[in-house]
């Protein structure tokens, strides 16, 4: 039996196991594969988790350790080096390389959400992202690759990017895509929501937001009542899984 996990905390809304389960069971895997959810307090503790379970050959990552699991890891893929953070890790012979498959899947639903078939297609658009963790890198790497021009958002003055104090009426009219890289809204605190002036939101911004529980957010239900097109991460998260279910099959 081959076994796939989960390593990040808490792991009370993981997507990941319930899509391979089912996946497994349509495509009459459930005899080969397994996945499981590894709830681990410290990154420290994965050398431990390993040895435990000797079948593993493959891990996704999650808040917090998208960073931090890099210093553990043998290898890293070209493109997770660049990022500078680590979604998907392979283990073949007990030799961890990880990898980065949400820039794939966020690149691959945003065009959806701007209706562009097209990466190489010049958008014309400006982006702000709010939040500076594994998966604004990811994001950051995304937009990039498109050639869209971005700015990081966050608490704290950076010499890179802008606090939420700095989001006046001209920054949010000259930056029509917002993407929502915080836990802010998740559930089970669904109240919350990144703290930008929403009342300068207009029908010319797109709004996209990582979070998939709830599929409709705080933040995308204040985009839609000013006429944004909003979009959640449940797309963004079939798409990464595909991809890592590529890489765990090679």
């Amino acid at each position: 039996m081959k076994l796939l996990g989960l390593i990040g905390y808490p792991l009370s809304h993981s997507f990941s196991k319930k899509y391979f389960t089912q996946k497994f069971e349509n495509e009459g895997l459930t005899h080969d594969w397994e996945y499981e959810l590894f709830p681990i307090e410290s990154i420290e503790q994965l050398p431990d988790l390993l040895r435990g379970h000797p079948n593993l050959v493959g891990l996704n990552v999650t808040i917090p350790y998208k960073e931090d699991v890099m210093y553990w890891l043998d290898e890293l893929d070209e493109t997770a080096e660049v990022i500078g953070a680590v979604n998907c890790i392979q283990i073949i012979d007990g030799k961890l390389k990880g990898y980065n498959t949400d820039y794939y899947g966020f690149q691959k639903s945003l065009l959806d959400l701007l209706h562009n078939p097209s990466p190489k297609e010049n958008l014309d658009i400006k982006a702000l992202i709010l939040g500076t963790g594994g998966s604004a890198k990811a994001v950051g790497y995304a937009l990039k690759k498109l050639e869209i021009p971005y700015l990081s958002v966050s608490r704290h003055i950076s010499e890179h990017g802008l606090t939420y104090q700095d989001l006046d009426e001209a920054v949010m009219a000259s930056h029509q895509l917002i993407v929502n890289c915080t836990p802010l809204g998740m559930s089970p605190n669904t109240d919350g929501c990144p703290p930008i002036p929403y009342e300068y939101i207009d029908y010319q911004h797109f709004m996209y937001d990582l979070i998939y529980n709830p599929e409709e957010t705080t933040f995308m239900k204040k985009g839609k009542e000013r006429g944004a097109k909003v979009k959640s991460g449940l797309d963004m998260l079939y798409f990464q899984a595909e991809k890592g279910w590529e890489i765990w099959n090679r």
